[in-house]
């Protein structure tokens, strides 16, 4: 950083003084739920602006590769980012000069006044972005050349870091310190320093040596300097390949990788030589420079320069090169190509944008014109061994031979037996990576016939042509509808309204406050968890004696610090310790917490802690594991009956079996579990990032046996939670907790990334078998359920899971008689927990493939099947609660309506005909959603109101607010209640001195129960105010206050609700379990990629009933980011685990969430009209977790698009396909000739890399 200006989010704006456009247009757009990836992402787009002053939509995708965001699904921010495309200001924003709008007769002037506009955000408010009030760059740091131009040296205590002027200091140093580090972007030994405890004493940064700074163009081809940043190298490629594009073939393969390489924030960074000498296995670019022969220009002082040809000789082994120890890189020397040669690279990874490789390949091949023989081959890969490796026996078999399918035939045996993996490669997804080297080369087989037009041209169908390239990203377009209740927008009732989330502004500048944000005080102790290494094992001994003597470390806590009972912990039942004693049941277990001065010394004194195990068998990790070792929870399987499913299947003319089978999910929270405590006399005050600070509370008191009144737990804000920091929080609050009490200082602690991954529990993996009986039309008649779910090594709440999915199963169909038991299957993973959707996810997905296993049966369309089944008003369920207000048939038909279903459906089937390697899918998904804790303890809430003399007004509720607006709709219900104003209503945070004995904010039902208890407590000080507003009825809010004050009117306000009592009867499968139900449907229409398992949504419409929204902008962005969590659930995120029960998926490295690029290209949500709902505050129903099973919709139009490809392959359109979907799941169920062509895995040792848990 030395020498840079450093822009943060706060110093381009604030709510205080001056907005910048880019905080404003995010910000009102709705594009910030949570907020903690928001200044990431408002800086990404600012830094695009201040480089590039007219900006295309493809500008802002690529500005926003290295960004993600949890909550929003992506379209508000894409939305509020498009009015700074060029001509959209033009189109909304007024002209200064005439004062006329620039929209001209559609200005919102000219328009009637019973037109409605419902828009989300009023376009035309923005100001114009002025590009020219940006501050300069410090004159200072230009004119000083000491900052760029001059040697530094800067020594730490464990670092030197060295900036050498020239290539002759770079020798010398290198010559003295041959192990020494050379870093440009520090993207790759930043990692290992931190993750891998690797340490480099000497790091030498050589980003002003001349010699090393450039792009040239020579005869023979370009030269690059190693410190060339990665997006500097890309400008000047596309410079070559617009000016010469047939002898920049290799150069336009580069900077198409380039494109997808990190993210803009690494591309900024990063060198393609630092790319070259880190040797990754599954490197981007090195297979493009192995297969083009490129050329390194080396240097040391011993032997001077020489040159080294990147070949099958440069990577010697695993991130091995054959640069000797002293040697640098000086440039990288990349040819031009010749006709006739052709060159193309391709990728495939997890995700699209910002993910590491799966396989990469490179294909250099020179066809004789007239001929039509091959005379130079080059084939290389990456992601097929321990280096990038080139397939030189294929290579060499193919020159001399046609450009034909002899050739492809040969060129696939080949490399079916030069590229060999074992079952337990690194990676995984053995067969799959194999699949891949052929059907790229498939690929790059097209790409040539095609090119020229000839070589056999004609031998290749048009329908084959459809394999040269890959999926092409469409720019994402999108629709909301809904209806204002609140057309007049009357400031006293804020209902209805798409108001702002009230915190989000605060976001957008990086003003919002979250735990790890409170300043730091003096004395101040940072807090480090030590986790087991083993999965089942005893603990022997602990050994903390090293760590205690590293200057900084205060404390090591361990179980020794707690008495037993004190340790013991658990929401439900008390199976888990804060501190294991004697045994690990999983490598999620704490064993101890070291406290020290530094979070720096924490860590190090967490790494010198020594621990024996003494292992212990078995290691039970997957669903089959469990079964196998009859591994369940005390009181499992858990039986429901409705009629006599038994008989049903007995005699029934059409019985199916099948199974479905989900994955794990991790919650991936942008703001990681966090906790901070401090002690007050003998009280405990803690902020944690939880979504049940009561029970932080509760669990702290008693660990430390001090009154519960003694222990106030505060959330102001939470960086997301969807589940995951309903329990898990404990698993750092307490320590933190019992640490400032105990040592009486204030203690911090932020888990990392990697630690939060490995603890914090994920959605349950799960296990489905059915078997259903049905008539000759469809109709069910019976249906018999195993469910086996994955709870880990302790119960949390997984009973209460697990009885959603039994009371899911069902989706949106009348079943009237049914069997299901529930395995609740104890492991030795982490714990699971709770996640969106809790368990009826799980349930649904079984329900939607019955209906289609049984269209398929009777060869009637799927949708004929779910139309007989689908449940009306007054419908039973199987655990017999009769359906009121149903709007399932609604929902059905609007979104069929809505979508175009039919047509697009014709059109789909007419592509999959004249297409063989890319095939289109649609499909339709319902889903019923029951709203309830389903516990009768936990369905109340309370509330408090003060109101100020001035006017104001504040507000506590028992909940938490963690980007769903909880607090936002909270103020609007007292707006409507109190008859004011919203922005005279101001909830600060969530206090346990406030509001006690809270329920978790979970289950989507906290706007119902909070929302009456706000009514409620208005109500009380309406009452309390109507005297003086009957005395004064032309007055303000303002006046009746002060009166009342002046007469010495209590203006404190509690209220508290407790919904209706749970009727269900568990023993008798009778009575209401749920207040209300969520109904929704989706369409999906998605295009996959055969050869790669690639897809693409391609449009997505929703029609939801959210009965009369309190808030649609919150509403619809709740749909929108369930969806895309549901969409990452069924298609995308897959956690990987160990056999022996090691979590591999730690990190944004290994799992991927969808990106910016995985929204559908166009996305429609519709909230349906005229569905008020009784149940709930102001007619209002529950949004945050009903949505996300919709996302099943694109699950089952990949299915659709699949069981195309197989029919055109001549196998069965019926095939097993577990969730997730992903890209090779997808490639390896369309079995095509390349598949049949992989060779079966050799098994090596036996043991798998990973297991499906």
């Amino acid at each position: 950083m030395h020498g840079l200006a450093v822009t943060t989010v706060e110093g381009i704006g604030s709510t205080q003084e001056r907005l910048h456009p880019v905080q404003e247009r995010l910000a009102k757009a709705h594009g910030s739920q949570c907020g903690f990836c928001t200044p990431g992402i408002v800086m990404s787009m600012y830094a695009l602006l201040r480089n590039k002053t007219k900006i295309e939509y493809k500008d802002i995708e690529t500005a926003l590769q290295g960004n993600l965001c949890r909550c929003t699904g992506y379209r508000p921010i894409i939305e509020g980012f498009k009015t700074f495309i060029e001509g959209w200001e033009k189109n909304y924003i007024p002209d200064a000069e005439n004062g006329k709008c620039g929209l001209g007769a559609d200005c919102c002037r000219n328009k009637k006044a019973n037109d409605e506009n419902n828009e989300l955000f009023n376009k035309s408010s923005f100001k114009p972005y002025d590009p020219t009030q940006e501050p300069i760059f410090p004159p200072e740091l230009k004119l000083n050349k000491s900052y760029s131009e001059e040697f530094l040296l800067f020594t730490g205590e464990n670092v030197t870091w060295i900036r050498p002027k020239t290539l002759h200091d770079l020798s010398n140093i290198k010559a003295n310190y041959p192990f020494s580090k050379i870093i440009v972007g520090n993207s790759e030994i930043g990692v290992e320093v931190k993750f891998k405890k690797k340490v480099y004493p000497v790091l030498l940064y050589p980003s002003i040596i001349r010699e090393m700074n450039f792009c040239k163009v020579t005869t023979d081809g370009i030269l690059i300097g190693a410190t060339v940043t990665l997006n500097e190298l890309s400008h000047f490629l596309q410079e070559q390949v617009t000016a010469n594009p047939t002898k920049s073939k290799i150069f336009r393969a580069i900077n198409d990788m380039l494109h997808w390489f990190a993210g803009d924030q690494i591309r900024n960074v990063a060198s393609i030589v630092g790319n070259i000498v880190t040797a990754s296995p599954i490197s981007d670019l090195n297979p493009i420079l192995m297969a083009c022969g490129a050329k390194l220009n080396i240097h040391s002082k011993s032997r001077g320069t020489r040159k080294l040809i990147i070949d099958e000789d440069f990577f010697k082994g695993y991130r091995k090169t054959a640069l000797g120890d002293d040697e640098t890189v000086v440039s990288v020397e990349i040819p031009f190509t010749v006709e006739p040669q052709y060159f193309k690279a391709y990728k495939q990874a997890r995700r699209k944008d910002d993910d590491i490789s799966i396989v990469t390949a490179a294909f250099n091949v020179k066809v004789e014109q007239i001929t039509g023989f091959i005379s130079e081959a080059t084939l290389c890969f990456g992601g097929m061994g321990p280096t990038t490796i080139c397939a030189k026996a294929t290579s060499e078999n193919m020159i001399g031979q046609r450009w034909d399918q002899t050739m492809l035939q040969a060129a696939f045996e080949s490399l079916t037996n030069e590229l060999v993996l074992d079952v337990s490669v690194p990676g995984g997804m053995a067969d799959y990576r194999k699949s891949l080297c052929l059907s790229f080369f498939f690929r790059f087989y097209l790409h040539v016939l095609q090119s020229e037009g000839k070589y056999g041209v004609k031998s290749v169908s048009s329908e084959d042509f459809s394999g040269v390239d890959e999926i092409l990203i469409l720019e994402p377009n999108s629709t909301q509808c809904f209806e204002v209740k609140n057309k007049n927008k009357i400031t006293s009732d804020a209902v209805g309204r798409p108001i702002t989330h009230t915190s989000a502004l605060k976001q957008a500048t990086g003003e919002a406050l979250y735990c790890d944000d409170i300043p730091p005080i003096a004395g101040e102790l940072y807090l480090k968890l030590l986790f087991s290494r083993e999965a089942h094992a005893k603990i022997k001994s602990i050994d903390a004696s090293k760590a205690l003597l590293i200057p900084g470390v205060k404390a090591f806590l361990s179980a020794e610090d707690l008495a037993e009972d004190c340790n013991k912990v658990g929401p439900i039942i008390k199976d888990e310790e804060i501190f294991s004693r004697d045994t690990v049941t999983s490598r999620a277990c704490v064993l101890g917490a070291i406290v020290a001065t530094s979070d720096s010394v924490a860590r190090k004194g967490v790494d010198s802690i020594v621990v024996e195990y003494e292992r212990l068998e078995p290691v039970i990790v997957t669903l089959e594991d469990a079964i196998s070792q009859r591994s369940y929870f005390t009181g499992y399987p858990r039986v429901l009956r409705k009629g006599d499913a038994n008989e049903a299947v007995s005699k029934a003319s059409n019985v199916i079996e099948g199974y479905v089978r989900n994955g794990a999910q991790e919650h991936f929270y942008l703001e990681t579990i966090s906790a901070y405590a401090v002690r007050k006399e003998d009280e405990l005050e803690i902020v944690a990032t939880s979504q049940n600070p009561e029970e932080i509370a509760h669990v702290a008191s008693a660990a430390l046996q001090i009154p519960n009144h003694k222990v106030v737990a505060k959330v102001k804000r939470v960086g997301g939670g969807f589940g995951g920091k309903e329990t898990k929080a404990n698993f750092l609050a307490i320590p933190v907790a019992i640490a400032a009490y105990k040592l009486k200082k204030p203690v911090r602690a932020v888990l990392e990334r990697d630690e939060d991954m490995q603890v914090s529990g994920y959605r349950h993996p799960c296990l489905i078998k059915y078997k259903v009986a049905f008539a000759a039309d469809g109709k069910i008649t019976g249906a018999k359920f195993e469910i086996y779910v994955n709870a880990g090594y302790s119960l949390d709440i997984s009973c209460a899971m697990i009885e959603r999915t039994m009371m899911h199963v069902d989706n949106c169909y009348f079943i009237p008689n049914v069997e299901i038991f529930g395995y609740l299957c104890k492991t030795n993973m982490p714990s699971n927990t709770a996640f969106r959707g809790f368990g009826a996810p799980k349930g649904m997905l079984v329900a939607e493939t019955i209906m289609r296993h049984i269209a398929t049966t009777l060869g009637k369309s799927y949708e004929q099947i779910i139309e007989t089944n689908l449940y009306q008003e007054g419908s039973l369920t199987h655990y017999n609660q009769t359906l009121t207000y149903c709007t399932l048939s609604r929902c059905w038909k609007e979104c069929i309506e809505n979508s175009n279903y039919w047509e697009r459906k014709k059109d789909i089937e007419e592509f999959n005909r004249q297409n063989r390697w890319k095939k289109k899918g649609i499909s339709l998904v319902p889903t019923k959603y029951g709203i309830s804790f389903q516990v009768d303890v936990l369905m109340q809430a309370g509330a408090l109101l003060h109101v100020y003399k001035d006017g104001s007004v504040l507000l506590s509720i028992g909940g938490i607010e963690m980007g769903q607006g909880l607090f936002t709709k909270m103020i609007q219900v007292a707006s409507k209640a109190l008859e004011i104003d919203y922005t005279k209503i101001h909830i600060s945070d969530m206090s346990t001195d406030k509001v006690p004995n809270s329920s978790p904010t979970a289950g989507s039902i906290s706007s119902d129960l909070y929302g009456m208890a706000v009514v409620e407590a208005c109500k009380v000080l309406k009452d309390r105010l109507e005297p003086f507003k009957a005395k004064n009825p032309a007055g303000k809010w303002e006046d009746w206050i002060i009166e009342a004050y002046v007469n010495r009117v209590q203006l404190s306000a509690t209220g508290f609700y407790a919904a209706p009592k749970i009727e269900y009867n568990a023993d008798t499968n009778s009575g209401n379990l749920f207040e209300y139900f969520t109904f929704g449907v989706a369409c999906s229409e998605v295009i996959i990629d055969c050869l790669t398992g690639d897809h693409q949504v391609l449009q997505t419409d929703i029609v939801m009933d959210v009965g009369e929204s309190l808030n649609p902008a919150i509403d619809i962005g709740q749909i929108e980011g369930a969806f895309m969590q549901g969409y990452g659930f069924y298609t995308l995120e897959e956690m990987v685990f160990s056999p022996n029960g090691e979590v591999l998926s730690r990190g944004p490295g290994a799992y991927k969430i969808p990106g910016f690029s995985d929204i559908p290209k166009v996305f429609n949500v519709s909230l349906l009209k005229g569905a008020p709902n009784p149940r709930a505050v102001y007619s209002s129903k529950a949004v945050g977790e009903p949505p996300l099973f919709l996302a099943a919709s694109v699950f089952f139009a990949i299915k659709e698009a699949i069981k195309s490809a197989r029919l055109d392959s001549g196998v069965s359109p019926e095939f097993e396909l577990d969730t997730p979907a992903t890209c090779a799941r997808i490639r390896m169920a369309c079995e095509d000739l390349i598949t049949k062509k992989v060779t079966p895995t050799i098994t090596g040792n036996g043991k798998p890399w990973n297991v499906v848990a």
